[in-house]
């Protein structure tokens, strides 16, 4: 094939982001613009023509384009079933970049693709049999497995984020009861901790935020549990714990060799992985936990770029 390029997308609730990659994964353009999905779904695709337009080669030939989309999909048709933060449900993606581009569509969960990017160019290279868990606004989860991603049957598998870690939790936006997110995620995090508080539980919370506990996110949550703010540090260690619950359950299930683990809330450092490591070594059997690695993600904010290209050189044969 003459010289030719990949088109990654990462499609956020915030901002679209894409990039042109050369073949062998040299980066030469990228953008970012807002999302603004409350303007509704043509907009927003509008705007996703537009930022992969911009990267665009002047000249050479695009081999594919590779999109990751928050929420669960059709990754065999590239039907975005139901995104909600982009407020999108049924919206088929891969037959709509594909009327306006004529090249090769590919489209996955976010997560997943992150996975990809991982395994492929960050901290799960080499490494045969790989979870992914990214916890921040939500909790994701990808599953390599043998080298190629695990989707299931029809593509919606690998929902890491919606086992059922406490049965009589609470109701998750997904449908079901006592799923991770509900208890693990950074939204999570911030609702316990106000819970806590208003609840009429001490904390240095009330004082950074003047008060008002709306205020309150997992970032002030970390910054108060790295001072020592013994709330805080509870809110922590319970979400620890619950990740750590539904890791020993996949390491039954599939017995990986490494965990790698991103997202903003695992910015927390010890505060969160402490509680996380305690638990696996409290439930999993030593012939479990000798063969598991625990590392965090390498590639930060650009991962689902670097997965949206290694989703495009999977799926053309070149991974």
């Amino acid at each position: 094939m003459s010289r030719f390029y990949l088109i990654a997308v990462d499609l956020g609730g915030t901002q679209i982001r894409t990039a042109r990659y050369t073949a062998d994964g040299v980066q030469e353009a990228r953008v970012a613009m807002p999302t603004n999905p409350q303007d509704g779904v043509e907009p927003v695709l509008q705007r996703m023509r537009s930022a992969i337009r911009q990267v665009w080669p002047m000249q050479g030939q695009v081999a594919a384009i590779g999109v990751g989309v928050p929420g669960p999909l059709d990754s065999k048709k590239g039907i975005v079933r139901f995104a909600p933060n982009l407020g999108w449900s049924d919206v088929p993606l891969r037959r709509l970049m594909l009327e306006t581009f004529d090249v090769p569509v590919f489209v996955a969960n976010d997560a997943d693709v992150a996975a990809l990017g991982e395994h492929r160019f960050g901290a799960g290279q080499g490494v045969a049999d790989m979870v992914y868990l990214t916890v921040s606004t939500g909790v994701g989860g990808g599953l390599i497995v043998d080298n190629h991603l695990f989707t299931g049957g029809n593509g919606l598998g690998g929902e890491v984020g919606h086992i059922t870690v406490e049965p009589h939790g609470r109701r998750c936006r997904c449908g079901n009861i006592g799923c991770l997110e509900t208890v693990a995620s950074g939204t999570a995090i911030a609702r316990a901790a106000r819970e806590r508080i208003a609840a009429g539980e001490p904390s240095a919370l009330i004082d950074m935020v003047n008060g008002d506990l709306s205020l309150i996110t997992a970032k002030e949550v970390n910054e108060a549990g790295q001072r020592g703010d013994p709330l805080a540090r509870a809110v922590f260690a319970e979400a620890g714990s619950y990740l750590g619950i539904a890791m020993v359950s996949l390491m039954y299930l599939l017995n990986p060799s490494l965990f790698v683990l991103g997202g903003s809330v695992t910015k927390a450092g010890e505060l969160l992985l402490a509680p996380l490591r305690a638990t696996i070594e409290d439930r999993a059997p030593q012939a479990y936990r000798e063969q598991t690695r625990i590392v965090t993600a390498m590639l930060g904010g650009d991962v689902g770029l670097w997965g949206a290209l290694a989703l495009c050189l999977m799926q053309l044969g070149l991974a």
